[in-house]
């Protein structure tokens, strides 16, 4: 190949990569990844994944919220997208404390009725009609485990997205650096003689 083939070719593929959205281009691994927005988590890569192979949604907790699934709807039904990969972990923040200590927190932190602040700066009548759904808002849970499987029957289940959709969950273990699925965390099956020999049940 010629110097001038090779810059040609480059441009080509510099133009196409800028051009995606126009030309209909989905991302390479036609993938949508939920994530906790913790730094511990370095998403690309655990899924071994290269600029342009996903579309990436993070937040606290890793959780389905509106904004996720105003996401999701459009990446999988007018960019291609045909997987959904949700993955919280170990070790979350989300965990540490309970919705109404950190209300309680707001308030005195800001001396305001915090239940009554605006969610969404842009869209105004987006508000909670209930004053006690506030401390629900914030998502706080008990159990990695049980969330990540929660957060995949919510995308499973929603009208908006199709049915054909492959939808999973995966926990990371921070303290092994590692996925694995959720309630089959091995550690528990390796420490005793009867977990060795199958006697245990998990």
């Amino acid at each position: 190949m010629s110097l001038s083939q090779h810059i040609d070719e480059a441009i080509q593929k510099h133009e196409a990569w800028v051009l995606r959205r126009q030309r209909g281009i989905p991302n390479n691994r036609r993938l949508f990844v939920l994530a906790c927005m913790d730094e511990r988590l370095n998403v690309e890569e655990m899924l071994g994944l290269q600029p342009g192979d996903a579309h990436i949604f993070r937040n606290a907790g890793g959780l389905v919220t509106d904004d996720v699934i105003r996401s999701a709807v459009l990446s999988v039904n007018f960019f291609g997208t045909k997987e959904i990969i949700v993955i919280n972990h170990t070790e979350c923040g989300m965990m540490s404390a309970e919705g109404r200590e950190i209300v309680e927190a707001l308030r005195a932190k800001f001396n305001i009725d915090v239940e009554r602040v605006q969610l969404d700066p842009s869209l105004p009548e987006l508000v909670l009609t209930d004053p006690a759904a506030f401390e629900r808002w914030f998502r706080t849970f008990e159990s990695v485990d049980d969330v990540t499987v929660a957060q995949v029957e919510y995308l499973r289940n929603h009208p908006l997205i199709p049915k054909d959709t492959v939808i999973n969950g995966y926990v990371y273990e921070v303290e092994s650096h590692r996925l694995r699925r959720p309630h089959q965390r091995l550690s528990r099956r390796v420490n005793t003689r009867d977990e060795l020999l199958g006697r245990a049940r998990d």
